[in-house]
């Protein structure tokens, strides 16, 4: 067995690699940022802020005349200076729909990547204006765009225990021939995986990151590694112990792993850590057999263990912290006000026809 490099090591590495590249493509400048926001940000957030501010330049080169036939890379940091409010408005309205300049593919943007990309912006901007390498920050002059809430997409009980019956028997499946040979393959693992992720709320990208080494059955938890890099211990119940057990004794005991992926938890079809990927469109194949009026993603079954949870305990603050939020007010915002169940009481308040 090779030296243990855990999926979060490995993925800083990559994601390293991968910002040095994104760099080569933004101004000189813009390196310093870069460098200093390392400090307090994962390389994966640096990665998609060097993203969101290529995205920018490349807003000034194609729509403002003043930078117009310019190459992004000759943009000294006095180009920050000659940006006014009005512009970051216009680059507000570009960021709802742009051709991405290498694929030519039309990307969107909705209130959450709007604002995303307008937080990168206001950092970037932030840096050089506290080091006074600039004299302005057109960014406070403009108004960040509103959210606005949405319903929160969770499975029903009901819903979850056809869920988990549907994948553990292989019945009323509706899959070809050749989909359901596959399923007999990795029905253990499809089953481990999504009681793991119905049972504790973790993320996709924490289950994926799982080394067989950070479950102890002793205890009943697994070692994960949160936003920010920092590491918790998530406890599980009978259920997914169960099912844990009888996978790591069964299907993974018989895959012969790819070297450098012998310690990962769950595998692919390549014998490969499984990736964020896989687990989406294995998620998306299951539950579309459930329910065609819930587009349901691995998220979705993370606010389904949260909300599981708030009804059951009405511990706003233990359900905050069993799902590594760093702000309560997130986790308030998401499962306290659990309005769908009131509403639904009010749908048979009101009778039309008296008996």
């Amino acid at each position: 067995m090779t030296e243990r490099t855990t999926y979060h090591e490995q993925k800083d590495i990559e994601n390293t690699i991968k910002l040095r590249e994104i760099l080569k493509e933004l101004p000189d400048f813009a390196r310093d940022y870069f460098r200093a926001s390392g400090v307090n940000t994962s390389t994966n957030t640096r990665c998609k802020y060097a993203y969101d501010m290529r995205v920018f330049f490349q807003f000034l080169i194609s729509e403002n005349p003043l930078f117009r036939d310019k190459k992004i890379t000759d943009l000294r940091i006095d180009v920050l200076d000659q940006i006014t409010a009005l512009d970051i408005e216009e680059y507000m309205d570009y960021l709802k729909a742009y051709k991405d300049p290498v694929t030519h593919r039309l990307i969107t943007n909705g209130e959450k990547g709007i604002k995303r990309k307008m937080s990168a912006l206001r950092t970037f901007y932030a840096y050089y204006y506290k080091h006074e390498l600039i004299s302005t920050n057109p960014t406070l002059l403009v108004d960040m765009p509103k959210l606005h809430s949405k319903e929160i997409v969770r499975m029903e009980a009901d819903e979850v225990v056809r869920l988990l019956d549907m994948v553990e028997t292989g019945d009323d499946i509706a899959l070809s021939d050749h989909q359901k040979k596959f399923l007999d393959k990795t029905r253990g693992r499809d089953l481990a995986i999504l009681t793991l992720l119905l049972g504790t709320g973790i993320r996709v990208s924490e289950c994926v990151g799982l080394d067989i080494e950070d479950v102890d059955f002793d205890n009943n938890g697994i070692r994960v590694v949160r936003k920010g890099g920092n590491e918790m211990m998530v406890y599980f119940g009978e259920e997914v112990e169960t099912v844990l057990k009888e996978y790591i004794a069964t299907e993974r005991k018989r895959i012969e792993p790819v070297e450098g992926h012998e310690h990962a938890l769950f595998y692919s079809s390549q014998r490969k850590r499984i990736g964020v990927r896989t687990v989406e469109n294995m998620v998306k194949k299951y539950t579309r057999q459930i329910t065609t009026t819930k587009k349901i993603t691995p998220h979705k079954l993370r606010s389904t263990y949260g909300t599981n949870l708030y009804q059951e305990t009405g511990d706003i603050y233990l359900v905050a912290d069993v799902l590594g939020h760093k702000d309560v007010n997130t986790t308030k915002t998401h499962y306290a006000a659990m309005g769908d169940r009131r509403r639904r009481q009010a749908a048979s308040a009101v009778h039309l026809r008296k008996d």
